[in-house]
């Protein structure tokens, strides 16, 4: 009895094509439609690291930030409405993106996650959006990725220590200070 073999190259070119095209068809689902890179600068004008956002096809912005020479501790991380970091204090960048009047801080578009940098001061994070598109932040005046020096409440604050709810100041900023850190981006 005889048996029919396949020469071992056209299996393997086989294999090969099946594999290529199970990358395609799996990396089509996770297509980016646009991406966007942030440099950011501390108060010298030192580069800390980098905010990259890519806008997915389902209408989200993942965020992934990577910063070093923090403070240890949690910080304020938002959209800045103006893309101008004017050292030393960063105030050029304005307020957040989405920041309407009487609204308070937490619900506007620019907030987002509050950001853990370790004892090493190095930070990761990553936050999934659909609050604003990349585009929304490439209007005439650019935007800016803030760094704040403190934690972000949010507005939190539990009537029983606030009968008339939350100051101005923490409606505004969630209580997360100073500005420490920032990243332009450019307008069109």
């Amino acid at each position: 009895m005889r048996f029919l073999r396949r020469p071992r190259t056209s299996l393997l070119l086989a294999g090969a094509l099946a594999s290529l095209g199970a990358v395609l068809v799996s990396g089509a689902v996770v297509a980016q439609t646009s991406q966007l890179r942030v440099d950011m600068v501390n108060a010298d004008g030192s580069e800390i690291g980098t905010v990259r956002m890519s806008e997915t096809r389902f209408g989200t912005v993942d965020v992934e930030a990577r910063l070093r020479g923090l403070e240890p501790g949690f910080h304020g991380f938002h959209i800045h409405a103006v893309g101008r970091c004017e050292r030393p204090d960063f105030k050029s960048a304005k307020g957040h993106i989405g920041e309407a009047e009487g609204q308070d801080h937490g619900e506007h578009t620019g907030d987002l996650s509050s950001m853990l940098v370790k004892r090493n001061g190095t930070a990761t994070l990553r936050v999934t959006t659909d609050r604003f598109e990349l585009d929304d932040l490439r209007d005439d005046d650019g935007s800016a990725v803030m760094i704040h020096a403190g934690r972000d409440n949010f507005a939190n604050i539990p009537p029983r220590y606030a009968a008339n709810g939350p100051d101005e100041e923490t409606r505004e900023t969630g209580d997360s200070g100073s500005r420490v850190a920032c990243g332009e981006i450019d307008g069109d």
